[in-house]
């Protein structure tokens, strides 16, 4: 399928400088740090600086990879084709009718980034300039040639189960691709406002094909007045208490992306509420003070080191500095970036999902304990047979 792309700094993925280092994590936590992004409205304060995925509640358990570059691609005019095999990825690119031989091409591979450039008529164009391959590919086994007009570039996969459905990660791509992995399993979005929570899940609604719910709109029509009204009348307690119920009933339903209360107000804040939550994936979509990438590391990692904020039993955190609307659409992108991350970590998190929804979201993820068993107990007289 032919397509073209152009220069954008909307698309994210995980790199490193240090391939070697990189392929010996087991990627059970990875974060993502950008720059500020140019923005066209003086008046915005947006800035998305830092992205994160676990695959264990327990922080001192979990590896770290770290990426302060910003993600980019470029192909110019550049028009592609993309193929998937079963252990490679092929991709070809039109030349045109310049006259050029092997000696003009440059390809330069590595775990993650591809650039491509050819050299004709005293210049040399870039055909793709790109550090967010879909995934990671072994750079040492890259293979190109010229076949008539085209430029076929041949790159061998890391993980050869793992289906591509584009050269690079982009909305289309990430969308296609998580939707398979997540195999059904929700979304949960938390974090200090309701109306990111409820903005960035109608994007991922759209894109996942999945249906959005608000709990901030299910817990009003039960109550019949507004969340502030309520919480001036019976405080933060009694909302929580009904939205735990909605999310109880929720907990059950697969295909759904969850936009819960935000704040204080809401159950995700509180560490006893969250046994519903964990039906799902959950994605922390945290509003920061700090001023660049290595204060927002410290804070997330004083966030869940401490435990304190119920948040932080997010397996996916997105850290934001300011809000604008009109970035919905990238921090839904990164999430899902940071969601492909987490379940390609594990790839038997969305089934662990799917078994611990059947035995009644009893609280104990992600050390599910076997049919039978009071998961409130820890001593192992409470196991089965023991």
């Amino acid at each position: 399928m032919a397509a073209s792309t152009s220069t954008t700094s909307t698309t994210f993925c995980l790199s490193s400088k240090n391939s070697t280092k990189f392929q010996k994590f087991l990627l059970t936590k990875t974060f993502v740090s950008f720059p500020k992004p140019k923005l066209t409205a003086a008046t915005s304060h947006f800035r998305l600086l830092s992205r994160w995925a676990f695959s264990n509640s327990s922080f001192k358990k979990l590896s770290r990879v770290f990426c302060s570059t910003l993600p980019t691609v470029s192909t110019s005019t550049t028009h592609y084709e993309f193929s998937d095999g079963s252990s490679e990825v092929e991709l070809r690119l039109k030349l045109g009718d310049v006259d050029v031989s092997s000696k003009d091409i440059f390809v330069d591979a590595n775990d993650n980034s591809l650039v491509i450039k050819v050299q004709h008529s005293g210049f040399l164009q870039t055909l793709i300039n790109t550090s967010c391959l879909y995934e990671r590919i072994n750079p040492g086994e890259t293979i190109w040639y010229i076949d008539d007009d085209e430029l076929v570039v041949n790159l061998k996969k890391q993980d050869p189960e793992l289906n591509w459905p584009d050269i690079i990660e982009s909305w289309e791509s990430l969308t296609a691709g998580v939707t398979q992995l997540l195999q059904g399993t929700s979304v949960y979005l938390v974090g200090e406002s309701t109306e990111i929570n409820q903005k960035i899940a109608r994007e991922l609604a759209v894109g996942l094909g999945y249906i959005p719910l608000e709990t901030k709109e299910l817990v009003e029509a039960f109550a019949k007045q507004t969340i502030d009204s309520w919480v001036a009348a019976e405080g933060y307690d009694a909302v929580a208490e009904v939205e735990g119920a909605i999310l109880e009933n929720l907990s059950s339903h697969a295909r759904k992306v969850v936009a819960t209360i935000g704040g204080k107000h809401g159950a995700a804040s509180r560490t006893t509420q969250w046994r519903h939550l964990f039906a799902g994936f959950t994605v922390w979509l945290s509003e920061s003070e700090a001023t660049d990438e290595a204060s927002a590391r410290d804070e997330a990692t004083r966030h869940f080191e401490d435990g304190v904020q119920g948040f932080s039993n997010a397996e996916v955190v997105v850290k934001l500095g300011g809000w604008d609307a009109n970035y919905s659409k990238t921090v839904a992108l990164a999430s899902l970036s940071a969601l492909k991350r987490l379940i390609l970590s594990d790839r038997k998190l969305p089934g662990k999902k799917s078994l611990y929804v059947r035995l009644g979201c009893r609280g104990d993820w992600p050390d599910i304990k076997p049919p039978g068993c009071n998961p409130s107990t820890t001593d192992d007289a409470s196991l089965p047979g023991s």
